[in-house]
């Protein structure tokens, strides 16, 4: 039997998150009728900041959504790492060449701007709708009973994904022992020196870190990272005495912390495959990763593009996901390997982090194994202009 081509196919897809509305998008884009569903009861998304790279930019152009995506977006002239004397361990120059942009804006924003492109798409999207499996055959089924039946069902229904272990595709998901309380609070220009209001910079003592990102013109966002047996660190609302202990430098800074704030662990996740028969997983799903390298959200835009570019007109969709996961998953792994390398440092000796970082920090090679995704040119796009 022959399959059906273009137009006249249908998706079915779990999850309203960056890798669920850019694939939705690409495949309605390519003639494909999609429908999005997401169990919570509306699109919003919990209140923080995310890096865009330049593969992630390079998606959301290509899908329509970039010009919304950034407006008033942060473009920070570099990325430091800073010891426990407050000492400068790497700079990352960004932004200064054209294959490793860098900007950051709120999470909300970015969603938005893939809603709104899919609704321009002609998607539709259905909130309350709760996603608990899917079949090899290509039907999505849902908490109240409905089994939906399209040409490709796609599960981005987050690092729990229903979806996902219905179709018994887990390799190993591991718990990495270290996670972050990620808050948003208004920028403030005593919170650091005068040079260092427009920087990415990372803060290390001890077991604990402070990422200080700003997200635009008005808006901080701060993880405030730990052990995960590091109870004190990980209360929420944050321990500002604590926290000011440990970084007596940002003590402005912490003094701000609000109430709000969510732990995160951090987690890897690989699959055996990404796709059974018409059923296909992406996002946190498929391959969460610590975010070291801020880009979590970037692969998921990656491989939802590169999902829907290798199934818009396949002749058979098992062998298209096939292809596709060929194609996608080894800069997808290299990313969550190189990322979670990078976490090891968190459990050194302040003195030998330091020193070690301070070398590292000069290599060449290493700075292009971790910049290897940032200029990575994901399928069906072009350069930034």
């Amino acid at each position: 039997m022959t399959e059906k081509t273009g137009a006249g196919r249908h998706a079915e897809i779990a999850g309203a998150g960056i890798g669920g509305l850019t694939t939705a998008a690409a495949l309605a884009q390519r003639g494909w009728s999609v429908t999005v569903h997401e169990r919570a009861p509306n699109l919003r998304t919990f209140g923080a900041g995310i890096y865009i790279w330049s593969n992630g930019l390079r998606v959301l152009k290509a899908i329509g959504a970039y010009e919304q995506a950034v407006v008033g977006a942060h473009i920070g002239p570099q990325f430091h790492t800073r010891d426990h004397h407050n000492t400068t361990m790497e700079e990352i120059p960004i932004n200064a060449q054209g294959d490793a942009r860098l900007i950051t804006i709120l999470r909300e924003q970015l969603i938005n701007s893939l809603v709104d492109t899919c609704r321009r798409s002609g998607v539709e999207i259905m909130t309350n709708s709760e996603a608990v499996g899917a079949t090899p055959e290509g039907e999505l089924l849902l908490a109240d009973g409905a089994r939906r039946k399209a040409d490709l069902v796609v599960g981005a229904d987050g690092i729990n994904s229903k979806v996902r272990d219905s179709l018994d595709l887990m390799m190993y998901r591991k718990h990495l022992g270290y996670g972050a309380i990620r808050m948003l609070i208004g920028r403030d220009d005593a919170d650091v020196p005068a040079e260092d209001r427009d920087r990415y910079i990372e803060y290390f003592t001890g077991t604990r870190r402070i990422l200080y990102t700003p997200a635009s013109a008005t808006d901080l966002y701060v993880a405030l990272c730990c052990a995960a047996d590091d109870a004190a660190a990980l209360k929420v609302p944050a321990d500002r005495a604590l926290w000011t202990e440990s970084f007596p430098h940002l003590a402005h800074l912490v003094s701000r912390f609000g109430d709000a704030g969510r732990w995160d662990a951090f987690e890897v996740v690989k699959l055996k495959k990404w796709s059974k028969g018409r059923a296909a997983i992406l996002g946190d799903a498929a391959h969460a990763m610590p975010p070291y390298l801020g880009q979590g959200g970037g692969c998921a835009l990656m491989n939802g593009l590169g999902l829907a570019a290798a199934v818009a007109n396949a002749a058979d969709i098992e062998q298209a996901l096939a292809a596709w996961e060929e194609r996608e998953r080894p800069i997808t792994e290299h990313t969550q390997d190189t990322a979670e390398r990078l976490g090891d440092m968190n459990f050194w000796p302040d003195d030998l982090r330091s020193q070690v970082m301070k070398i590292t920090g000069k290599s060449r090679e290493l700075g292009a194994e971790r910049m290897k995704t940032a200029r990575h040119a994901p399928t069906a796009t072009e350069p930034l202009a």
